[in-house]
């Protein structure tokens, strides 16, 4: 897959933040078929059973991007999640590198839905994921923008 556009980071984020000294300050890649892609390889304090990457970062993981599918798909619009199924199919590895994707499904004024997976390095499935994101009212979405210290594109 070729890389499209990278996108930007924020300070606090726990997913995005560059800032955030327990942060996981993940990249976004947005490739040609308008998917977003994220290749990361969790650390050992992020385990849940031995060896394994606890199921709340997998969640995170697959939130965030989800979500930042509609900067993808040319909506930069400011959402939050409603709704976030999962299903593990197989133990995510810590110390092992990880692609997590996120894709929009259906896109509107209101929100949008996605879905998502988990990647092993040998490239086989092991979570998948499916959401609901609604839509900031425009009040909400201000009062949020002048809270944001930072948001731009940091390098690698």
């Amino acid at each position: 897959m070729a890389l499209t556009r990278k996108q930007p980071n924020s300070q606090m984020c726990f997913i995005c933040g560059m800032h955030n000294p327990i942060g996981l300050k993940v990249f976004f890649y947005e490739q040609q078929d308008g998917s977003v892609v994220v290749h990361y390889t969790p650390l050992e304090e992020h385990q849940g059973y031995p060896g394994v990457l606890h199921g709340g970062i997998a969640s995170a993981l697959l939130d965030e991007t989800i979500g930042r599918a509609s900067m993808a798909a040319g909506r930069e619009q400011w959402m939050m999640t409603a709704k976030l199924e999962l299903r593990f199919l197989k133990p995510v590895p810590v110390a092992q590198p990880l692609t997590v994707i996120g894709r929009v499904d259906t896109l509107s004024r209101h929100g949008m839905t996605g879905s998502g997976e988990i990647r092993l390095a040998d490239g086989s499935l092991a979570v998948t994921a499916a959401g609901l994101f609604v839509t900031l009212p425009e009040e909400q979405k201000v009062h949020l923008e002048k809270l944001l210290p930072m948001w731009e594109v940091v390098p690698d």
